[in-house]
């Protein structure tokens, strides 16, 4: 949504799943207002950590801006810097919450695949160039269609899945890679309503000024929800 509100030529076409990043808090982090005057680590200011954290402050009151302390180090992953006790808090993506988890490093203070309001929205959604889309539409369906169906092979094989990630190099540890896959609803792609997930998280980010549209201008600009709705009917349950 920051580059959509920034004028680029986006589509959001679906959304593809929940529940995929975890919160790590040493001792002094219990919830998310915890995490006023405490430093924080992300690879980068603008990421999808950094989005999706400032999003979280602001839920509870925060203001990101002002509140949090942000650690960003091109040297070394967020994840190593609290591992060494050198930051209060990261949000980690799989395989990071499962190797955290196993090395019994910090606690989980929010799961977005079972905590709200984190839970009841997508984390990952699929959008496309619309110059593309609208030449190709075509194409464009059967690029969704072959995510969506990825998604359902996540959901119903899981270890299937987690052998060819690493049969294929994605990830060196099956462990990992089989706990996450079974861990992130996979399948909530037919139940949930990708509009809601926009107009959350977009009336957060213009709270704390990373945007200026509103939710309705997003939706109406650059969303496209056609190819979803055909391939909802036409992949059965």
């Amino acid at each position: 949504m920051i580059p959509i509100d920034a004028g680029e030529p986006i589509t959001i076409l679906a959304g593809v799943h929940s529940g995929c990043f975890e919160l790590f808090g040493n001792d002094r982090v219990r919830g998310i207002a915890d995490l006023r005057g405490k430093s924080v680590g992300v690879q980068g200011l603008g990421g999808s950590p950094h989005v999706f954290l400032a999003a979280m402050a602001a839920h509870v009151g925060l203001d990101p801006l002002k509140d949090i302390n942000w650690i960003t180090d091109q040297s070394i992953t967020p994840k190593e810097l609290f591992a060494q006790g050198k930051i209060d808090a990261f949000l980690g993506f799989p395989p990071e919450p499962q190797e955290m988890r196993a090395r019994k490093i910090g606690r989980v203070i929010v799961n977005s695949a079972i905590d709200r309001p984190w839970s009841q929205y997508f984390c990952c959604m699929l959008a496309g160039n619309k110059e593309f889309i609208r030449k190709h539409p075509v194409a464009t369906k059967r690029v969704l269609r072959a995510i969506l169906k990825a998604a359902e092979l996540c959901a119903s094989e899981p270890a299937r899945v987690a052998q060819r990630m690493v049969d294929a190099g994605f990830t060196p540890r099956y462990d990992y890679a089989l706990q996450a896959l079974k861990e992130i609803p996979y399948a909530r792609w037919r139940e949930y309503d990708p509009e809601d997930t926009i107009r959350y998280y977009a009336l957060r980010l213009r709270e704390i000024g990373m945007i200026k549209a509103s939710p309705n201008k997003i939706i109406a600009d650059s969303a496209d929800w056609r190819f979803l709705n055909e391939l909802r009917r036409e992949m059965k349950g």
